[in-house]
């Protein structure tokens, strides 16, 4: 059975609908920007931090932040893409889905205006943060929406292969970034700072995707599955209390992999060993 959100108004016609495109190009813009936000960090993590600490690029202090901001990004990214099924389940796909696409979009705003190294890290946090629920809202919100097999293979497989045009987006947002930085408006900083730094600017371009999400918003409909369901009243977990410890666990652990993977591992070892020890002795 079609899902009056997606098809034609044809009876019995699998062809999209107007509405089914639109969520087709949400789809799009979250995937394509999930990656442009998450391949940001490491085209200005080096020059923002060393502005901001007030340090040469190839000081220690510059690499130790850079290593510290890769493995704490992607800790939180981890820990928070687990929640996000939490999120979907308990708030709705479409709500999560548009929530997360503006928290990171608007948080990379926010960076560019950091002074501060605990501000940086904090709204790059935030950034992963978004893109890592985003991924778990938008699979969940498109399989529900496309009940047709065949259909729904095509619109996820599609829609993902986007990701990867993420990557040549930032990477010319930054070079026009970098070309044209001193022909921007400047930068609202004390003057201790550039007012034209391109690493700002380039994260200025975060903001892109809330705009056309933001439009088009009213006009594709919620998981008629989630919304079943909520009625119904079958989403919650009724596994035993140690099944559920057990869960988090393991996915906190994988977290923590997925994290030292893209930091410091010296650093990262230290500062995670008791933490995974101290949960592992409870679940």
């Amino acid at each position: 059975m079609n899902s009056p959100a997606v098809a034609s108004e044809s009876p019995g016609s699998s062809k999209l609908g107007l509405t089914g495109w639109l969520i087709i190009l949400v789809a799009v813009i979250g995937f394509a920007f999930d990656t442009y936000e998450l391949l940001m960090l490491p085209l200005i993590a080096g020059p923002a931090l060393a502005e901001i600490l007030g340090v040469p690029p190839n000081n220690p202090l510059v690499t130790q932040w850079v290593g510290n901001t890769l493995w704490i990004t992607a800790l939180c990214g981890g820990i928070f893409g687990l929640l996000g099924g939490w999120f979907t389940d308990r708030f709705g796909r479409k709500k999560v889905l548009v929530a997360s696409i503006l928290v990171y979009s608007l948080s990379p705003v926010m960076a560019a205006f950091s002074t501060s190294v605990g501000w940086f890290l904090f709204f790059r946090c935030t950034t992963f943060i978004g893109v890592c629920v985003e991924f778990v809202a938008a699979i969940t919100w498109l399989a529900e929406l496309f009940p047709d097999k065949r259909q729904k293979e095509l619109v996820l497989g599609g829609t993902q292969a986007f990701a990867s045009v993420g990557g040549l987006l930032v990477t010319m947002a930054n070079i026009i970034a970098v070309k044209y930085a001193a022909s921007f408006p400047a930068f609202p900083l004390p003057e201790a700072f550039n007012a034209h730094a391109s690493w700002r600017y380039t994260l200025m371009t975060g903001l892109i995707p809330a705009i056309p999400i933001a439009l088009m918003l009213p006009f594709v409909p919620e998981s008629q599955v989630w919304l079943e369901k909520r009625r119904a009243g079958t989403l919650r977990f009724d596994g035993p209390p140690h099944e559920s410890a057990r869960t988090l666990t393991a996915a906190l652990e994988g977290a923590m992999m997925l994290a030292r993977a893209h930091g410091d591992p010296q650093h990262f070892d230290a500062a995670t060993a008791y933490l995974t020890r101290e949960l592992t002795s409870h679940a």
